[in-house]
């Protein structure tokens, strides 16, 4: 099926709020889309801001995800940098797996790649398996 860009988004945050309601979050939803996270969520008396990306698996078995938001106006094309002081936490909802991986991202630089499918010639060093990211940090 195919959707626009601003459908995939509203997916992806549906699946991660069902996912995280499912680990036993409260999801909490801002009043406002020029936040820098999508949702909020709350356990064990602590709160949490959750930016989602949804991907598909590329044709080397990876989702990508830089650390920047892009927007267009009238004045064209924009991308700014992520504050990553902003986010606590990234989802990044898998359309191909129907799945969320979850991670920090003050822990890697200006981007990540998961691996969904083992690579061909067996390299497993710095690697960032996306199943190792199915339990939120």
């Amino acid at each position: 099926m195919e959707h626009h860009t601003k459908d995939k988004g509203d997916v992806g945050v549906l699946k991660a709020q069902a996912d995280l309601a499912a680990k036993g979050y409260m999801v909490l939803l801002p009043l406002t889309e020029h936040a820098e996270f999508d949702l909020v969520v709350y356990k064990d008396q602590k709160f949490r801001r959750v930016q989602v990306k949804y991907r598909s698996v590329d044709k080397h078995g990876c989702m990508s995800v830089s650390f920047r938001s892009c927007w267009s106006d009238k004045n064209g094309t924009h991308m700014k940098a992520t504050n990553k002081t902003e986010v606590d936490l990234y989802c990044l909802y898998c359309a191909e797996t129907e799945q969320c991986f979850y991670f920090d991202p003050v822990k890697f630089n200006r981007s990540i790649c998961l691996r969904v499918n083992a690579p061909k010639n067996g390299q497993a060093r710095y690697i960032n398996f996306a199943s190792d990211y199915l339990k939120v940090p």
